[in-house]
């Protein structure tokens, strides 16, 4: 398990303080995956960065199995981290890289190959200079590298990125089958129909706070209707004469079911040319939840 609790952290700032994460509160649990996203600048490589040790909170703590990251014995047997792919070793080979790290963890020379071939870097691949790798081949070693552990743990940031749609399938089944062994995973991604395909949670976040958060299933079944019509202004006035809110946001977003706005369309005699739930699928409740927290100009 990975808890959050109130972490907040402040920077100095050509001679202002600025905020880059405030009050940030999530627990990412065991045998789930936990989507964690947001905009741009929104605070979560500060967020995980905390969560790492890597970062000193100005307010809050973070714990990862039930310790601060900083007070595990041999973290990389607890936790598996992938917060930049590119930050490994230029001149040292793949295998190199790995065994290195093996050595440091006192983890056996033998699950290096076996995790090489696990995440589908071939020999040749592995015997090549990390200079020369492709950035989806930087992916598979960072995760390579987050699983030498034997993690119950993993923190990765935008671990699909540069991979191939076999790739990043690959990369979903991984964490599937990571988290349903009882692990926990803690994904931030900006692949967003991805993370709705394996995460159970969500955590959103923007401006440095979270904006929402819980079961996936639960937050993408919000009651309501988005709603487009031959004469939208008319079908307003009707679902609101009914008691319905109504906002505009690309079409009409109303707290109405569906059966409810095809009544007040056909006592308003308007034809309706597009109806479904109000937030359909995550990427539309991610641009709904964010609106108003664009790129902020804060440590990301």
């Amino acid at each position: 398990m990975i808890t959050a609790e109130h972490l907040t952290k402040r920077y100095a700032r050509r001679g202002r303080a600025v905020t880059a994460v405030e009050d940030v509160s999530f627990t990412a649990q065991a045998g789930r995956v936990t989507g964690f996203l947001g905009p741009n600048g929104a605070g979560k490589s500060t967020t995980l960065r905390m969560l790492c040790g890597l970062t000193t909170p100005t307010a809050g703590a973070a714990t990862v199995l039930g310790r601060p990251f900083a007070a595990l014995p041999n973290p990389g047997r607890h936790v598996g981290v992938l917060l930049d792919a590119a930050a490994q070793h230029p001149g040292r080979t793949g295998r190199e890289v790995l065994a290195v790290s093996a050595r440091l963890m006192d983890v056996p020379a033998a699950r290096v190959d076996a995790l090489l071939d696990r995440v589908g870097l071939t020999p040749q691949e592995a015997a090549a200079r990390v200079r020369t790798y492709s950035l989806g081949m930087h992916q598979r070693l960072g995760l390579a590298h987050a699983l030498l552990g034997d993690p119950a743990a993993l923190v990765l940031d935008e671990p699909a990125n540069g991979l191939d749609p076999a790739g990043i399938r690959w990369m979903r089944e991984l964490l599937r089958g990571f988290a349903d062994a009882g692990g926990t995973v803690l994904l931030s991604s900006h692949l967003l129909r991805e993370v709705e395909a394996v995460a159970d949670d969500l955590v959103i976040i923007g401006g440095g706070k979270v904006l929402a958060q819980g079961g996936t299933a639960a937050l993408l079944a919000a009651p309501g209707s988005r709603v487009r019509s031959l004469d939208d202004p008319a079908l307003a006035r009707a679902l609101e004469a009914a008691g319905h809110e109504v906002r505009l946001d690309g079409a009409l977003v109303t707290s109405a079911p569906a059966e409810e706005v095809g009544r007040a369309a056909l006592g308003a005699a308007v034809v309706i040319t597009d109806l479904r739930p109000a937030t359909d699928g995550l990427e539309q409740l991610f641009f709904t939840t964010t609106a108003r927290h664009g790129r902020e100009e804060v440590p990301a």
